[in-house]
């Protein structure tokens, strides 16, 4: 008598790809999906049990709900030339409504009541564009941790830069004050053309010094910002 039909919906249907470098675990996702009105048991078994660690391998997927296996393959030297022949088969049966012990309703379960669906497993390596992505992210990173030194040099050159906008302010003070004290001399003298004159020249040069002390903060944080963004 033939087997009935597989309830349970597969995803992946039929091949699980698992995605290289095969240094480390790889892991690839099975979704169980049981859209009956009925309970469902489930297995998971593989033609290469030593390769590949199942989570969960075994279980009851309540009617209308899903469940996720880990399938998660152990590192190997992977061959490119060498096709996978590894398969997996999902095999399940209707819940019994009186079930206590998963594991008697399988071992008397009849041949006419089990259902199974069968996977084949893919190996795949990173595509060439994808390596190169990689790669030119990898530079990056370590450009940053190599650009400290640098940074540390934009750093410095900042603090000397803003000492010596302290020093320009400084100047503009004095200025400012030498401004004050020539305006009262000329008020003093009756000549208020010269004073505005001398005064309009002052504000003028402590404006300039203003200005260049701005101009090179502005440079600074424009040379830092782009340092970090590279």
């Amino acid at each position: 008598m033939a087997r009935p039909e597989q309830v349970l919906v597969l995803e992946p249907q039929h091949e699980l790809k698992f995605r290289g470098p095969f240094t480390d675990v790889v892991t690839a996702t099975l979704k169980l999906t049981n859209p009956t009105d009925r309970n469902v048991c489930f297995k998971v078994k593989t033609t290469a049990p030593r390769r590949y660690c199942v989570r969960p391998n075994s279980g009851i997927i309540d009617s209308g709900t899903s469940i996720n296996v880990s399938v998660m393959l152990q590192p190997f030297d992977y061959d490119p030339n060498e096709k996978s022949k590894h398969k997996f088969m999902v095999q399940s049966m209707l819940a019994p409504y009186d079930m206590t012990d998963m594991e008697g309703v399988w071992k008397e379960a009849k041949p006419e009541e089990l259902m199974d669906s069968k996977l084949r497993c893919a190996f795949e390596m990173p595509l060439e564009n994808d390596k190169t992505t990689e790669h030119s992210a990898l530079p990056k990173s370590a450009s940053a941790s190599l650009d400290d030194g640098e940074v540390k040099k934009i750093m410095e050159e900042c603090k000397r830069l803003q000492m010596e906008v302290q020093r320009l302010r400084e100047e503009n003070k004095q200025i400012r004050d030498d401004d004050g004290l020539h305006k009262r001399k000329v008020t003093s003298l009756g000549t208020p053309h010269s004073s505005s004159m001398a005064t309009s020249a002052m504000r003028d040069e402590g404006l300039s010094t203003r200005v260049l002390a701005f101009c090179v903060l502005f440079f600074v944080f424009g040379v830092i910002i782009g340092k970090l963004a590279l």
